[in-house]
């Protein structure tokens, strides 16, 4: 009993945060605010969501467990951001009502993006285990998130800061240099290990 419950419990966990940030994701934009603005870009964005099917993987032992729980968890929160959206739709900045999707377009855009999320979630999760390597053969895969977060945004401001407004390009410009401190502090990190793990012996040496 206790061993199903240790197995079953990170499911849960797992499936239930996608389903929170579904819901937070589709409801921030539902209210007015720079905050509530700036949590609907995070939770609209792709980078996002790659960092929430990175982190299941990340925090998975198996690897064949890492895939599928974070393609699951990953599906979960799309079809439930989708969703909300579908049922209360809010028009983005820079776009007509008249071209907006609805009924049956916005049912299919569920399925779409869904099943989309369930087949893309189960390598990223793959990566994040695979960011569990210690050592320099680790690294690539840990500094993955911050590459896609730094690429997606410079691509936002460079094609939709202008029609999106101030506060989606400060929210955008924040995460990009969030992203390259991110990277600078795991290459730190990683140095600093390596320099620990090879200088002792050369001190241990040197004493003797």
């Amino acid at each position: 009993m206790n061993f199903s419950r240790a197995r079953i419990a990170p499911v849960l966990v797992a499936l239930g945060a996608g389903a929170a940030i579904g819901v937070l994701g589709a409801l921030a934009g539902q209210f007015d605010g720079p905050i509530f603005h700036a949590v609907s870009l995070v939770f609209s964005a792709g980078w996002s969501w790659a960092c929430f099917a990175f982190l299941v993987g990340y925090f998975r032992q198996s690897k064949a467990e890492s895939a599928l729980l974070a393609s699951s968890a990953l599906a979960v929160g799309v079809v439930v951001y989708y969703l909300l959206k579908a049922l209360k739709p809010v028009t983005p900045m820079g776009m007509d009502v008249a071209v907006e999707p609805s009924g049956g377009g916005a049912w299919s855009r569920i399925v779409i993006w869904g099943m989309l999320a369930f087949i893309l979630g189960a390598p990223v999760g793959l990566l994040g285990n695979l960011a569990r390597i210690p050592g320099i053969a680790g690294l690539p895969f840990r500094l993955l998130v911050p590459l896609i977060a730094f690429f997606e945004t410079s691509w936002r401001l460079d094609l939709e800061a202008a029609a999106a407004g101030p506060n989606a390009a400060f929210t955008w410009s924040a995460i990009r240099v969030l992203a390259v401190l991110a990277a600078i502090a795991l290459l730190g990190h990683m140095a600093w290990r390596w320099r620990t793990w090879h200088g002792v012996p050369k001190v241990r040496a040197d004493s003797d």
